[in-house]
């Protein structure tokens, strides 16, 4: 979230920019400012209040010294009345700074200078494509029908055994899961990130501090009774890892990734847009995280773009890159880059990657801090990225690599694979 002080110092920025978001930040930064304000006065007055009390249990003791016991019998019955006092302002101060850590995890984070206006998904800005568009055969199919030509998923078993969304990948086609998620591990480690193997349950602060609780608590499957979430992504948990930790500013940056499965309970609209492996309640992932320093956080932003332009690029798919506009962006996000590769079949682009740089707002919730050379403590900036997701991926290598002897396999994939052709 933001940081107070930056609210109440600079509210008029802050309605601005958070208008490019299309958020109207007018009456919750008043309230933010106005609650500030009450805070400030509470908390002079309960240090004047314990300030007096103080001095005065120190003065009782050496007015019986003296024998003066009226006076000193005066005074523990002041102490006692500001003792009450204190009481009393310390519960209005925890009741004033608890609304307004409430008020304060409803405002979205601000978006970076150069994002682009814009409300809708239509408004983003292609910075680059690449690869080449395939053509195929007379007859080609999209993946749910290749899917079951070759026996690689079965949808409908799924729906069985579990509902809509959570599909069965079987021989082949487990296969092709397996050897996209080694080739991407293998591709992080070898970028520089230390591999992660993290819970796929996180608690509610981990929740919080990554910003899924409280903004997106119903797009999450919630364990009720150990009060505990299904991950929707591996960031949770690996950026989790160093909540209400202080860093040194020489282990910056911290690089890991991590294969997880993730879970979402909202899998978006309906139609063709969610028909086969384009929306599922669950899938597989493998993701990037940086624990960065303020002033480096938009080189490592281009960094983990450009790196999963590799993965696309490796994969032979046709991709563009999407810068997105204020209304399409995240809550938590202060710039964010989608990927997205082309399916032949489908004719349509498919998102596969986010990448994000959320700057110190994700920080300062989890308190993820480091200490510089001159010893004092800053908050760090958190980024992310999916490298990569699967469905869409499976979607995009089926339909585009179908030929009249089977599915031609990228040739990165080969070794993974250990073959070059699923038939």
């Amino acid at each position: 979230m933001l940081t107070l002080k930056y609210i109440t110092e600079n509210s008029e920025e802050v309605i601005v920019r958070l208008k490019k978001k299309n958020f109207d930040g007018a009456t919750i930064i008043a309230q933010v400012v106005e609650r500030d304000v009450l805070r400030k006065s509470t908390q002079t007055q309960l240090d004047n209040t314990s300030s007096e009390m103080n001095k005065l249990s120190k003065e009782i003791g050496l007015l019986f010294k003296q024998g003066k016991h009226a006076e000193a019998s005066t005074a523990k019955e002041r102490t006692a009345e500001l003792k009450e006092s204190v009481k009393v302002f310390d519960e209005k101060l925890s009741a004033i700074e608890q609304k307004l850590n409430e008020l304060l995890v409803l405002i979205p984070n601000l978006p970076h200078a150069s994002v682009p206006e814009g409300k809708h998904a239509e408004d983003n800005l292609v910075e680059r494509s690449g690869g080449v568009m395939p053509t195929l055969p007379a007859d080609a199919v999209p993946h749910w029908d290749l899917a079951k030509k070759y026996d690689l998923i079965d949808f409908e078993l799924g729906v069985k055994i579990s509902g809509a969304g959570f599909p069965v990948y079987k021989g082949k086609g487990a296969r092709l899961q397996r050897a996209l998620i080694n080739f991407f591990l293998d591709s992080a480690r070898e970028a520089g990130y230390l591999e992660i193997q993290p819970p796929y349950v996180v608690n509610a602060a981990s929740g919080y501090g990554t910003g899924q609780l409280p903004d997106k608590e119903g797009q999450m499957y919630h364990c009720t009774i150990d009060d505990l979430y299904l991950i929707p992504t591996a960031e949770v948990p690996v950026t989790n890892i160093y909540r209400d930790v202080i860093l040194d500013e020489k282990e910056l940056p911290i690089k890991n990734t991590a294969y997880s499965a993730c879970f979402r309970r909202e899998a978006g609209s309906y139609g063709k847009d969610v028909r086969g492996l384009n929306r599922l309640h669950q899938f597989d992932k493998v993701e990037i995280v940086q624990i960065q320093h303020p002033d480096k956080s938009y080189e490592s932003l281009n960094e983990m773009v450009n790196y999963v332009q590799t993965l696309v690029e490796k994969l032979e798919l046709p991709w563009r890159i999407l810068r997105l506009c204020g209304g399409d962006m995240g809550f938590t996000s202060a710039m964010t880059f989608d990927f997205e590769v082309y399916s032949a079949a489908q004719q349509r682009w498919l998102e596969v990657s986010s990448v994000s740089n959320f700057e110190s707002y994700q920080a300062n919730r989890l308190k993820c801090r480091f200490k510089g050379s001159d010893k004092k403590t800053q908050l760090c900036h958190t980024l992310n990225g999916s490298a990569l997701a699967l469905p869409r991926i499976v979607a995009a290598l089926l339909e585009n690599n179908q030929t009249p002897e089977g599915i031609r396999v990228p040739k990165a994939l080969i070794p993974y694979m250990g073959m070059e052709i699923i038939d």
